[in-house]
């Protein structure tokens, strides 16, 4: 690990435009349970499958029971940014990184400081009544009684991807170009097994590509450097 924090370090200190692409492993590492991990949100109390919850069919046809798992299961408002979320900020900040890429949707990034961060799958943060589009934020959400109703009588829906809807456009768009633009790509937290936003990653044509996961992934060996570990525990070791 040693010899591979060594590398990395000498790739990030050697690059000017860094994009990091993340999924639910940046965020487990804040105490944000992966729904997809056999650990994760799987529970008995629940007469459907997380996918099922949170789909767009399942959204309409059940809004009490999708509100029941996604006030309990999706809001983490106490989670804190861990070391990966505030290094790339600090990098950020000192010009090298050009944008984070996340498939996660809790805002961390943001909170610890990122600027331009493109959110593919939505954010638990905003929630926009179906009528007449009123903004509210996440602790309203989560303390809203039973389905969440604006003002106006109609209720309110997460700015959350759900299975059965399409990425945003201008997100997509923004992230590719971002990518296509990096020196370097540094992939975390992720097996890179959720489409289409896996397949963005055949976009970089830059110089140097990191992977950091907790398990192997189907792109290490295309990797300049393929990092075994937890994506917090490497990151605080970068200058």
């Amino acid at each position: 690990m040693d010899e591979q924090i060594v590398k990395l370090q000498e790739i990030i200190d050697n690059s000017s435009k860094i994009v990091f692409f993340g999924g639910a492993g940046v965020s487990t590492e804040s105490n944000i349970p992966d729904f997809r991990s056999t650990d994760g949100l799987y529970n008995q109390e629940y007469d459907y499958p997380p996918e099922t919850i949170l789909s767009h069919s399942f959204y309409i046809r059940n809004k009490k029971e999708f509100f029941r798992f996604y006030k309990n299961k999706m809001l983490y408002l106490d989670a804190k940014p861990n070391a990966a979320h505030k290094k790339l900020a600090q990098w950020e900040a000192e010009g090298k990184l050009l944008a984070v890429v996340t498939q996660n949707i809790d805002g961390l990034h943001q909170a610890a400081g990122s600027k331009c961060v493109y959110e593919l799958h939505g954010s638990v943060h905003r929630n926009y009544c179906e009528n007449c589009h009123a903004f509210y934020d996440a602790k309203y959400m989560l303390k809203a009684p039973g389905i969440p109703v604006c003002s106006c009588g109609s209720y309110i829906k997460p700015d959350v991807v759900l299975y059965e809807e399409g990425l945003d456009n201008n997100t997509i768009q923004g992230a590719l170009k971002a990518i296509s633009n990096a020196d370097t790509l540094i992939i975390g937290g992720t097996s890179l097994a959720v489409y289409p936003a896996a397949s963005f990653i055949d976009y970089f044509n830059g110089e140097h590509l990191v992977l950091i996961n907790k398990s192997a992934t189907a792109r290490d060996t295309h990797a300049d450097l393929a990092i075994t570990g937890s994506i917090g525990e490497v990151f605080s070791q970068l200058s």
